[in-house]
């Protein structure tokens, strides 16, 4: 029998799991965009331990293992940014990334009483665009990234949720 993704509130204790799978995750963005230095490949384990002691952040879980993450935190104009979703490429395709998103957006907005989430990513990332508008963003902006890479800005209002997700 099959074990089950269980998405859940991530602890101290994933720290290093999240940092590893980030690693592992983002080198096909690096690859992309033939650029290596950046933000989540450059994030060092003690600044992730901080954004999972003071964000709000999800793990995906395969018995002990930590197979997806995904970060948000309320921004200064009172929206929740969200960021560095990732699953583990042995996983990806199989809606855990929605899964992510849909929990942190969830206590987001039931917790902090956010009405707005914003996110990011890089302007050739076709397989994260798909998913993003799939469950309901649309593209509000570009930007540049610090690491030089041109982001495309995404934005929904809470409570947009797509069943098809």
């Amino acid at each position: 029998m099959g074990m089950s993704v269980t998405i859940s509130a991530a602890t101290e204790q994933d720290a290093e799991q999240i940092f590893k799978l980030q690693y592992l995750c983002f080198q096909s963005e690096a690859a992309l965009y033939g650029n290596y230095r950046i933000g989540p490949l450059v994030q060092s384990l003690d600044s992730v331990r901080q954004e999972v002691a003071g964000d709000c952040v999800f793990v995906a879980r395969l018995g002990e293992e930590v197979v997806g993450s995904v970060r948000g935190r309320v921004a200064e104009d009172g929206s929740a940014a969200i960021g560095k979703l990732c699953v583990h490429p042995r996983l990806q395709g199989h809606g855990i990334g929605a899964r992510l998103l849909r929990a942190v957006e969830t206590a987001l907005a039931d917790e902090l009483g956010v009405t707005r989430f914003r996110l990011f990513t890089g302007h050739r990332s076709e397989g994260n665009l798909r998913l993003y508008r799939r469950v309901g963003y649309q593209t509000v902006g570009t930007s540049q990234g610090a690491d030089g890479v041109p982001m495309i800005i995404l934005e929904k209002p809470a409570g947009t949720y797509v069943a098809t997700a």
